[in-house]
Protein backbone atom coordinates (compact mmCIF):
# COMPACT_ATOMS: atom_id res chain seq x y z
CA UNK A 1 0.00 0.00 0.00
CA UNK A 2 1.03 3.71 -0.95
CA UNK A 3 1.57 6.30 1.22
CA UNK A 4 -1.08 7.81 -0.86
CA UNK A 5 -3.56 4.69 -0.18
CA UNK A 6 -2.27 4.98 3.53
CA UNK A 7 -3.84 8.85 3.31
CA UNK A 8 -6.89 7.70 1.98
CA UNK A 9 -7.81 5.54 4.30
CA UNK A 10 -7.11 7.26 7.24
CA UNK A 11 -9.15 10.20 5.63
CA UNK A 12 -11.47 7.59 5.22
CA UNK A 13 -11.55 6.26 8.66
CA UNK A 14 -11.48 10.08 10.24
CA UNK A 15 -14.62 10.70 7.95
CA UNK A 16 -16.23 6.94 8.93
CA UNK A 17 -15.44 8.13 12.74
CA UNK A 18 -16.71 11.79 12.21
CA UNK A 19 -19.95 9.90 11.24
CA UNK A 20 -20.02 7.74 13.91
CA UNK A 21 -19.48 10.75 16.14
CA UNK A 22 -22.27 12.30 14.29
CA UNK A 23 -24.87 9.18 14.43
CA UNK A 24 -24.04 9.00 18.01
CA UNK A 25 -24.55 12.36 18.33
CA UNK A 26 -28.03 11.97 16.45
CA UNK A 27 -29.12 9.25 18.86
CA UNK A 28 -28.75 11.22 21.98
CA UNK A 29 -30.30 14.22 20.93
CA UNK A 30 -33.54 11.56 20.11
CA UNK A 31 -33.10 9.92 23.12
CA UNK A 32 -32.80 13.24 24.77
CA UNK A 33 -35.85 14.73 22.80
CA UNK A 34 -37.77 11.07 23.81
CA UNK A 35 -37.23 12.02 27.02
CA UNK A 36 -37.82 15.65 27.01
CA UNK A 37 -41.36 14.64 25.39
CA UNK A 38 -41.53 12.51 28.68
CA UNK A 39 -40.42 14.61 31.37
CA UNK A 40 -42.59 17.27 29.27
CA UNK A 41 -45.75 14.93 30.41
CA UNK A 42 -44.38 13.85 33.64
CA UNK A 43 -44.33 18.06 34.36
CA UNK A 44 -47.85 18.15 33.39
CA UNK A 45 -48.90 15.53 35.14
CA UNK A 46 -47.04 17.14 38.01
CA UNK A 47 -48.77 20.35 37.23
CA UNK A 48 -51.58 19.07 37.77
CA UNK A 49 -51.04 16.68 40.85
CA UNK A 50 -49.62 19.84 42.49
CA UNK A 51 -52.53 22.14 41.14
CA UNK A 52 -54.96 19.92 42.61
CA UNK A 53 -52.87 19.51 45.76
CA UNK A 54 -53.25 22.95 45.89
CA UNK A 55 -56.64 23.54 45.24
CA UNK A 56 -57.38 20.61 47.98
CA UNK A 57 -54.89 22.59 50.50
CA UNK A 58 -56.97 26.09 49.83
CA UNK A 59 -60.40 24.64 49.86
CA UNK A 60 -59.27 22.86 53.37
CA UNK A 61 -57.48 26.22 54.35
CA UNK A 62 -61.38 28.18 53.77
CA UNK A 63 -63.19 25.66 55.51
CA UNK A 64 -60.78 25.49 58.55
CA UNK A 65 -61.04 29.22 58.47
CA UNK A 66 -65.27 29.48 58.48
CA UNK A 67 -65.58 26.49 60.88
CA UNK A 68 -63.10 28.43 63.44
CA UNK A 69 -65.22 31.84 62.77
CA UNK A 70 -68.12 30.27 63.60
CA UNK A 71 -67.06 28.53 66.64
CA UNK A 72 -65.61 31.72 67.80
CA UNK A 73 -68.57 33.42 67.46
CA UNK A 74 -70.47 30.27 69.01
CA UNK A 75 -68.12 30.89 71.82
CA UNK A 76 -68.78 34.43 72.23
CA UNK A 77 -72.73 33.79 72.03
CA UNK A 78 -71.99 31.30 74.83
CA UNK A 79 -70.17 33.87 77.18
CA UNK A 80 -73.30 36.29 76.44
CA UNK A 81 -75.76 34.45 77.59
CA UNK A 82 -73.78 32.78 80.76
CA UNK A 83 -73.05 36.43 82.24
CA UNK A 84 -76.70 37.63 81.48
CA UNK A 85 -78.04 34.36 82.95
CA UNK A 86 -76.26 35.04 85.99
CA UNK A 87 -77.62 39.07 85.70
CA UNK A 88 -81.24 38.18 85.47
CA UNK A 89 -81.56 37.67 89.30
CA UNK A 90 -79.84 40.91 89.67
CA UNK A 91 -82.84 42.25 87.52
CA UNK A 92 -85.66 40.75 88.93
CA UNK A 93 -84.41 41.54 92.46
CA UNK A 94 -84.60 45.31 91.50
CA UNK A 95 -88.14 45.17 90.33
CA UNK A 96 -88.54 43.22 93.54
CA UNK A 97 -87.64 45.92 95.51
CA UNK A 98 -88.95 48.47 93.75
CA UNK A 99 -92.62 46.82 94.12
CA UNK A 100 -92.16 46.46 97.88
CA UNK A 101 -90.81 50.42 98.23
CA UNK A 102 -93.73 53.66 98.34
CA UNK A 103 -92.79 55.39 94.94
CA UNK A 104 -92.19 58.69 96.98
CA UNK A 105 -89.46 56.84 98.97
CA UNK A 106 -85.66 58.62 97.97
CA UNK A 107 -84.58 55.22 97.13
CA UNK A 108 -87.18 54.24 94.52
CA UNK A 109 -85.77 56.71 92.60
CA UNK A 110 -81.97 55.76 92.32
CA UNK A 111 -83.02 52.15 92.08
CA UNK A 112 -85.48 52.76 89.19
CA UNK A 113 -82.23 54.82 87.54
CA UNK A 114 -80.28 51.42 88.34
CA UNK A 115 -82.65 49.27 87.02
CA UNK A 116 -83.31 50.83 83.96
CA UNK A 117 -79.83 51.58 83.30
CA UNK A 118 -79.44 47.41 83.53
CA UNK A 119 -82.34 47.51 81.50
CA UNK A 120 -80.56 49.42 78.44
CA UNK A 121 -77.17 47.44 78.60
CA UNK A 122 -79.03 44.48 78.07
CA UNK A 123 -81.17 45.78 74.99
CA UNK A 124 -78.19 47.40 73.54
CA UNK A 125 -77.01 43.49 73.46
CA UNK A 126 -79.85 42.27 72.02
CA UNK A 127 -81.59 41.21 74.89
CA UNK A 128 -85.24 42.58 75.31
CA UNK A 129 -88.13 41.17 77.90
CA UNK A 130 -91.05 39.03 76.49
CA UNK A 131 -94.64 40.06 76.57
CA UNK A 132 -96.19 36.93 78.40
CA UNK A 133 -99.38 38.47 80.09
CA UNK A 134 -102.71 37.78 77.62
CA UNK A 135 -100.97 36.24 75.28
CA UNK A 136 -101.47 32.36 74.58
CA UNK A 137 -99.11 30.09 76.18
CA UNK A 138 -96.58 28.79 73.93
CA UNK A 139 -94.18 26.11 75.87
CA UNK A 140 -91.09 27.55 74.01
CA UNK A 141 -91.79 30.69 75.15
CA UNK A 142 -92.95 29.87 78.47
CA UNK A 143 -92.76 28.00 81.60
CA UNK A 144 -96.27 26.88 83.18
CA UNK A 145 -96.21 26.84 86.87
CA UNK A 146 -100.01 27.08 88.08
CA UNK A 147 -103.24 26.87 86.55
CA UNK A 148 -106.50 28.34 87.21
CA UNK A 149 -109.86 29.35 86.23
CA UNK A 150 -110.27 32.42 84.44
CA UNK A 151 -113.43 34.51 83.94
CA UNK A 152 -111.42 37.46 82.06
CA UNK A 153 -109.10 34.87 79.54
CA UNK A 154 -110.11 32.11 77.20
CA UNK A 155 -108.34 28.60 77.91
CA UNK A 156 -104.85 28.26 77.61
CA UNK A 157 -104.14 32.08 78.59
CA UNK A 158 -101.64 33.61 80.13
CA UNK A 159 -102.99 35.43 83.43
CA UNK A 160 -100.29 35.79 85.49
CA UNK A 161 -96.44 36.31 84.92
CA UNK A 162 -94.92 35.40 88.07
CA UNK A 163 -90.90 35.86 86.80
CA UNK A 164 -90.25 37.66 83.61
CA UNK A 165 -88.64 35.79 79.97
CA UNK A 166 -85.97 37.30 78.10
CA UNK A 167 -85.27 36.99 74.38
CA UNK A 168 -82.10 37.28 72.64
CA UNK A 169 -82.43 37.81 69.29
CA UNK A 170 -85.88 36.53 68.97
CA UNK A 171 -84.70 33.35 70.70
CA UNK A 172 -85.74 32.22 74.00
CA UNK A 173 -82.68 32.92 76.50
CA UNK A 174 -85.14 32.42 79.45
CA UNK A 175 -88.25 31.28 79.49
CA UNK A 176 -91.54 33.18 81.89
CA UNK A 177 -92.63 31.12 84.82
CA UNK A 178 -96.59 31.92 84.29
CA UNK A 179 -100.13 31.25 85.47
CA UNK A 180 -102.37 29.68 83.02
CA UNK A 181 -105.86 30.00 82.54
CA UNK A 182 -107.63 26.75 81.71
Amino acid sequence: MTDKDKLKNEDLKDDQNENIDEIEDNIDESTNNDENIEESENSDDKYSNLMDKFMRLQADFTNFKRRTEKEKSEYVELGVKKVVNDLLPVMDNFERALDSLNKEDAAYEGIEMIKNQLKDVLKKEGIVEMEALGVEFDPMLHHAVLTEESDEYDSGYVIEVLQKGYLIDDKTLRPAMVKVSQ
